[in-house]
């Protein structure tokens, strides 16, 4: 970790909440196969689905690294029912993976002499904790975004993933332990140190800390599987039913931990369960699955479903959450064999 960054906050800056209007989403077109081995193919469907719904919404921006891996998408997406030409942009960034919200830009937002100005706070990525590789291409991401849209960036100087923080908008920020505290991520880490950097570049007026993730996230635990901010005072979790389950324990204290929980108000948040889908095993290895990795675009939700019996559940809880926004399900059984799913994919662009 070097010098301590800029305080942004001081600024007027703030880390937007993901429900508030986009101006795009940007993802990262799938194309490593060490990510999914052996079943690549396998995941073109659900993540062209993806863009199918997402499209109708709000302009999406697929980073590719050149004219050959564009063709591909193009013929891809047509196979699919999806008009490239019309709220598709594709950008000329090379990638070493699919996981644009870990590796990509986070956006802060401020409001002056009447109009909203935008930055980018790039912050370091080192491939969860240099667990694959490479990942240099993936780390110049941010950048490379900022050239395109022409926005001031700040170097946020230490390692954080997009996918292990989640926010009301109003200074309240989601995290765990487990992942933010990793000295994985960079030595020396504390919860004060951390809450101090979130507060000057993100305007984190109270961060809430989680402890452990779930059975099978290979990112130490990001909260965008385990916990979600719906709306800035409302807080919806996973639970798992059964007792012998691995996720079981540590899905009960962070729901004690919420529980407890207030805003950066000192007001209770209101806690709502989401089940957890039944274990699923690839090749004997289980994968991350759960509904609390849904995108919030402009009007509507993505939402990863299994084919489970879980699934209508989940949707109708997060139905009842999110009134005025259509519930898309996005079948992700093959996605998350890569060990992600919607959330993972996508990163919003804030208006």
């Amino acid at each position: 970790m070097t010098g301590a960054p800029p305080d942004l906050a001081a600024q007027g800056w703030r880390w937007p909440a993901e429900w508030e209007t986009h101006h795009a989403t940007w993802l990262a077109w799938p194309h490593n196969p060490a990510t999914w081995p052996g079943r690549i193919e396998s995941i073109f469907a659900p993540y062209v689905e993806m863009i199918r719904v997402l499209h109708q919404y709000e302009p999406v921006c697929v980073c590719v690294r050149d004219e050959a891996m564009e063709a591909d998408a193009r013929r891809r997406l047509a196979a699919g029912g999806v008009d490239a030409d019309r709220g598709v942009r594709f950008h000329h960034v090379p990638t070493d993976d699919t996981w644009a919200r870990d590796h990509g830009p986070i956006f802060v937002v401020r409001e002056r002499e009447g109009r909203r100005e935008k930055a980018i706070v790039d912050f370091g990525f080192n491939s969860w904790g240099e667990k694959y590789g490479p990942w240099e291409n993936d780390d110049a991401v941010p950048a490379r975004i900022c050239e395109i849209l022409g926005l001031p960036r700040v170097e946020a100087g230490f390692v954080l993933e997009g996918g292990s923080i989640d926010g009301n908008g109003l200074g309240a920020i989601l995290t765990t332990e487990s992942c933010l505290l990793n000295p994985n991520r960079g030595p020396e880490r504390t919860r004060e140190g951390m809450e101090g950097l979130l507060a000057r570049l993100l305007g984190a007026r109270h961060v809430l800390w989680l402890g452990d993730g779930i059975e099978g996230d290979d990112t130490d635990g990001h909260i965008d599987d385990l916990a979600r901010f719906v709306d800035a005072g409302t807080v919806v979790t996973v639970v798992e039913e059964d007792p012998f389950d691995a996720n079981h324990a540590r899905l009960a204290e962070n729901l004690r931990r919420l529980r407890s929980f207030r805003d950066q108000d000192g007001k209770p948040l209101t806690v709502a369960t989401l089940p957890m889908p039944p274990p699923l095993l690839v090749e004997g290895q289980r994968c991350p699955a759960s509904y609390a990795n849904f995108y919030l675009a402009n009007g509507v939700a993505l939402v990863p479903v299994f084919g489970a019996p879980s699934d209508a559940r989940a949707l109708a809880i997060l139905r009842d959450l999110l009134p005025g926004r259509q519930i898309a399900g996005i079948p992700s059984a093959d996605l998350v064999f890569g060990l992600g799913a919607m959330h993972c994919m996508t990163q919003q662009e804030p208006a």
